[in-house]
């Protein structure tokens, strides 16, 4: 038997360690050591907060403390014992465990997390409350695309990039952070990423209306569809066909509005618009079109057409010629149907275009549109829609706007006579106006509450379609209003003019007596030195 004697017959005094260098973090544990350079066979003895609390026995000289709240934290000490009866060492010195709460950790992802195949995402592990410590991070992704649902990575990085991700990074992700001697932060919220297989699509709308009259406002509305985050737009209106023009004025930073303020003529056209997000730009495919039409006061060209009506009957012909006061060279017809196809005349398989004349030979339900005049340097007319009836009755209203004052016609007409007029009923919104006439309508003087769609109908051979009647004030109306208000300005003037100058007077006056106080006051100073 090995006898080993301490120096000067002292006991053996174990040293306490832990494994931690800094604050235990709640949630975790901590690995205490009680080192002790005697021969084997002690069992050894842990106390917490005094030496008279022992907390534990072991065989082994280490002890894990599992950290659940901030009590855990405090003085510890160690001893060992062997024997019987027991023969026990000294106590260790006291070891203090600061016991912090373990800090929360917040997990976000850029742009969102709702993707499309193709865009870059990028999940940021964030501790909050970890001070300075130095941190790694731990991901773990839970992905149904996979047999093992639990996929864990030891990517140590705060940044986890996917820079283009597909339908089968779709899950959920979550991330912690651990310090360097292996304490963890809490596991982040989980934040469950959807990819899409689909490109995303821009969907653009107008607000309040399409059809606009001159100085109106008017805002075209982009938005990605099924989702909404971090997206810019830029907006293109057609500057020839299937070619559309950056809107230079548009800001892309201004979110998914782009407004119209005070409408011209020259707005009218066909717009779309496109989305861009992210660092590695990630492009929506080009949305829906959309057109605006704008009637103007006095636009500098018209469109007439002939047969002048914006109703016609399959297989009619029509003729759409550009009409300007001075000069109509130049000047081409286009259109841009119900089915969302902009057309120009001049290049196109629907009519033939002879100088500033379109003519279609035979018209087809699939001709129904918009038309309207364009130059080569962006001019425009005012827009006309027209529309083609496969039925056998039709309207027959005035292709452009009335003017208030002016008398208002309506004929019922019928496909199999040329001229016909049927014994029809009008309605107009819906509400009928007249009953069982010759197929004529007359509004001898027309206002503005005369404004709205128009519609004929025949007991037997059927209705017409719907067409929209405009009014607009005449120029005889505005004028004779300036002329009113310069006049009572004229009249009021002379009355003006004698105000200013009464007043004028009055300040000469009121200055000059003061002048004389002050005068006054100045002699009577000197005369009493």
């Amino acid at each position: 038997m090995n006898v080993s004697y301490s120096p000067a017959g002292l006991k053996p005094k174990p040293e306490l360690k832990s494994n931690t260098e800094g604050a235990a973090l709640t949630g975790n544990t901590v690995t205490l050591t009680c080192h002790m350079d005697q021969s084997t066979g002690w069992q050894f003895y842990w106390y917490q907060h005094t030496q008279k609390h022992q907390k534990n026995t072991t065989d082994k000289n280490s002890y894990t403390v599992n950290i659940d709240s901030v009590s855990d934290g405090g003085q510890y000490w160690c001893r060992a014992g062997r024997g019987n009866p027991v023969y026990y060492t000294h106590y260790s010195d006291a070891l203090w465990v600061n016991v912090t709460d373990q800090p929360k950790t917040i997990l976000t992802v850029k742009p969102e997390n709702q993707l499309f195949s193709g865009e870059t995402v990028t999940l940021r592990c964030d501790i909050q409350g970890g001070g300075d410590t130095e941190w790694t991070y731990r991901w773990t992704v839970e992905n149904t695309n996979y047999w093992n649902k639990n996929i864990v990575s030891e990517y140590k990085k705060q940044e986890y990039k996917i820079s283009s991700v597909e339908h089968t990074h779709s899950g959920k992700y979550t991330c912690r952070g651990k310090t360097r001697d292996g304490q963890n932060s809490e596991i982040s919220d989980a934040v469950t990423l959807t990819v899409s297989s689909d490109k995303a699509q821009a969907v653009l709308s107008v607000s309040p209306q399409k059809w606009l009259t001159e100085g109106d406002s008017v805002t075209l509305i982009c938005e990605a569809y099924g989702s909404s985050t971090g997206w810019t737009f830029s907006w293109y209106r057609d500057d020839n066909e299937f070619n559309y023009k950056h809107l230079s004025d548009s800001s892309r930073g201004a979110g998914g509005n782009y407004t119209v303020s005070s409408a011209a003529v020259n707005h009218t056209g066909v717009y779309k618009c496109r989305g861009e997000r992210g660092e590695q730009v990630y492009y929506t495919e080009d949305s829906n079109t959309q057109p605006l039409w704008v009637t103007g006061v006095s636009p500098s060209v018209s469109l007439i057409i002939s047969p002048n009506r914006t109703q016609h009957f399959t297989s009619d012909s029509l003729t759409l010629s550009c009409e300007d006061q001075s000069n109509s060279t130049g000047w081409s017809v286009r259109r841009y149907t119900d089915s969302g196809k902009l057309q120009g005349c001049s290049s196109s398989y629907w009519g033939s275009q002879t100088g500033s004349k379109c003519r279609i030979s035979s018209v087809y339900t699939s001709d129904t549109g918009v038309y309207w005049c364009h130059s080569e340097s962006g001019e425009n007319s005012n827009p006309v829609n027209i529309t083609v009836h496969y039925g056998d009755v039709i309207l027959e209203s005035p292709v452009h706007p009335v003017t208030e004052g002016d008398s208002l016609t309506l004929r019922c007409l019928y496909r199999y006579k040329n001229p016909s007029v049927l014994t029809a009923d009008f309605y107009k919104d819906g509400s009928l106006l007249q009953k069982k006439t010759t197929g004529e309508m007359i509004i001898p003087t027309v206002s503005k509450s005369h404004e709205g769609f128009y519609y004929c109908k025949h007991t037997e051979r059927g209705e017409s379609l719907k067409s929209w009647i405009s009014v607009r004030v005449s120029h005889s109306e505005v004028q004779s209003s300036v002329l009113n208000m310069l006049s009572s300005l004229l009249a009021a003037c002379p009355y003006l003019l004698l105000t200013v100058i009464l007043v004028f007077k009055c300040c000469r006056v009121r200055v000059t007596s003061v002048e004389d106080q002050c005068q006054y006051a100045v002699r009577e100073e000197e005369s009493s030195i």
